[in-house]
């Protein structure tokens, strides 16, 4: 009885092992299947898909939850390629024009100093212009890494600022400025938000109308420090506030090469907000021109 019984745990537990490799095994190959396909997805095949791998269980759950990463990278690095190409273009296209000024120059055989000093002066706007399209450039890279530590900010103060330096071509394109400036205190990295500030203003005045307006207040509401600043200017389709959002876009499309602007500041605007946990509400006028309304998370109480 003793050997019987020896002998039949003996060959329980060895069915036992096998039953539970089968058994996991069947388990385990949705996993596997997961793990395969994931290691061959990469930078440039991320527009292939997990797919469903069993019939709603965790490993489905699983597989549904990379699809989604990869389609979140997948428009991530479209997003880098398009930004990439267009800063490219745009850095381009003024460094092709100082060559064929300064090549001109030089192959004038009937040149002369006024000439010259011309030709130079028309090299210094354009290396200016790309300086500025470096700046903004830093900035939306400042504005997508994050905020590391919270000051406080009065956006009245910045707002003041702003308009001080835009005062001179608003009063040469005849724009009336208004403004209801209160303190509004929020919270953020002053620098950012300065240029947040900065963007919206030279926006509103840059792509006003002649003897057009342009009103700026800020106010602190509860729960949030805010900023509104409302233009006239051309009419702008409420489906292309989108895009206008997006690095290098203006309105109706046109490609860049003026120099009203890199199509880089709502960007700004938009990182810088993200930034900083901020709500940005953008809303066209329908006889032209914008509504932008910025919240600013108020400072936390001193303790």
């Amino acid at each position: 009885m003793l050997r019987i019984i020896v002998v039949t745990l003996l060959i329980s537990c060895l069915l036992a092992v096998i039953g539970g490799w089968v058994i996991a095994g069947r388990v385990l190959r949705p996993l596997r299947t997961i793990i395969a396909n994931a290691r061959d997805i990469s930078a440039t095949s991320l527009h292939r898909r997990l797919g469903r791998t069993g019939s709603g269980d965790e490993f489905t759950e699983l597989a549904e939850t990379l699809d989604n990463v990869f389609e979140r990278l997948e428009a991530a690095f479209a997003s880098q390629r398009r930004f990439v190409a267009n800063a490219s273009h745009e850095l381009r296209t003024p460094l092709a024009a100082e060559r064929a000024l300064l090549q001109v120059a030089l192959a004038d055989p009937a040149a002369t100093t006024e000439t010259l000093r011309e030709a130079c002066h028309e090299v210094l706007a354009l290396g200016a212009a790309q300086e500025r399209l470096v700046d903004a450039l830093l900035t939306l890279a400042s504005g997508e890494q994050g905020v590391e530590q919270d000051e406080p900010v009065d956006l009245a103060l910045l707002a003041t600022a702003a308009l001080h330096r835009r005062s001179a071509e608003t009063k040469v394109r005849g724009v009336r400025v208004g403004t209801s400036l209160a303190p509004a205190l929020g919270a953020g990295d002053p620098r950012l938000a300065e240029s947040l500030v900065a963007n919206l203003v030279d926006n509103a005045v840059r792509h006003n109308v002649d003897g057009g307006w342009i009103e700026v207040s800020t106010v602190s509401v509860p729960g949030a420090a805010r900023l509104t600043v409302r233009n006239t200017g051309p009419v702008v389709p409420a489906e292309q506030i989108g895009r206008l959002l997006q690095p290098f876009q203006r309105l109706e499309g046109q490609r860049l090469g003026r120099t009203d602007g890199h199509g880089l500041g709502l960007a700004i605007v938009q990182a810088i907000a993200t930034a900083h946990g901020a709500s940005l509400q953008i809303l066209p006028r329908p006889e032209g021109g914008l509504d932008i309304t910025v919240d600013f998370r108020p400072t936390p109480p001193t303790p």
